[in-house]
C-alpha cells in the first residue's frame, strides 16, 4: 500500500466485517518523540487466542473468496520497516485493538494519506456503525464522531453524496489545522 490511510481503511473494514458497532481510529503524531501512533479499536466479535497468534501471517485469513490476507501483514511490515512497533490485542465477544507505531521521520515511512477519504469510505460502507476519529499533533486535537454528525444532520443519512462530500472536507480541514496548515503528514 502506498499510504497509511489505506492500511487504516483495511483494518477498519475488518472491524465492520466482525460486526462492530463502534470503531475508534486514533492518530497521534508526537514530533518530540519522533513517533506516529495509529490505533484502530472496535467492539466486534474479536479473535480466538489461536487465530490471534497467526493473524499477521499472510496465509491466515477468514475470507472464503481467497486464501491470502495481506492487510494486517502489510500494516505490520510498514510500521516495523521504519523501526516502529506493531501489536494486536483481541478478545472474543469484546473486540480488537490494532496498534502501529511509526518512526515519524523515517525515510521508509509512507505518507499518512487522505484520512477524510478513509473515514467517509467507512461511513458509506456501513453508516449505522459509530466511527470516531481522534487526530492529534502534540497539543492540537481534532475529534470527529458520527453520532454527533447524525444529531446535526437529523433525517439526512450520513452516507448521502452531499453529506459525505462535506464530511470529507470537514475532516481533512480539522487535520490540516492540527498539522499547522499542512494537509498530510
Amino acid at each position: 500500500m502506498r499510504e497509511i490511510a489505506l492500511n487504516i481503511l483495511d483494518v477498519a473494514q475488518n472491524s465492520l466485517s466482525a460486526q462492530a458497532t463502534k470503531v475508534t481510529i486514533t492518530i497521534k503524531a508526537e514530533t518530540k518523540q519522533n513517533r506516529l501512533t495509529i490505533i484502530i479499536a472496535d467492539n466486534g466479535r474479536g479473535m480466538s487466542e489461536e487465530f490471534l497468534k497467526e493473524v499477521t501471517d499472510p496465509f491466515t485469513t477468514t475470507r472464503t473468496t481467497r486464501k491470502i490476507g495481506l492487510g494486517l501483514p502489510f500494516f505490520k511490515e510498514s510500521a516495523l520497516l521504519t523501526g516502529g512497533q506493531f501489536d494486536i490485542k483481541s478478545k472474543l465477544k469484546i473486540g480488537t485493538t490494532v496498534t502501529a507505531v511509526y518512526v515519524l521521520d523515517s525515510i521508509d515511512r509512507m505518507p499518512l494519506g487522505d484520512i477524510g477519504d478513509t473515514v467517509t469510505a467507512l461511513i458509506m460502507a456501513k453508516d449505522t456503525v459509530r466511527i470516531i476519529l481522534n487526530y492529534s499533533v502534540e497539543e492540537k486535537e481534532f475529534i470527529f464522531d458520527t453520532e454527533q454528525a447524525k444529531e446535526i444532520m437529523g433525517d439526512v443519512p450520513l452516507s448521502s453524496y452531499e453529506v459525505v462530500t462535506f464530511l470529507k472536507e470537514y475532516i481533512n480541514n480539522g487535520i490540516k489545522i492540527c498539522n499547522g496548515g499542512i494537509v498530510n503528514l
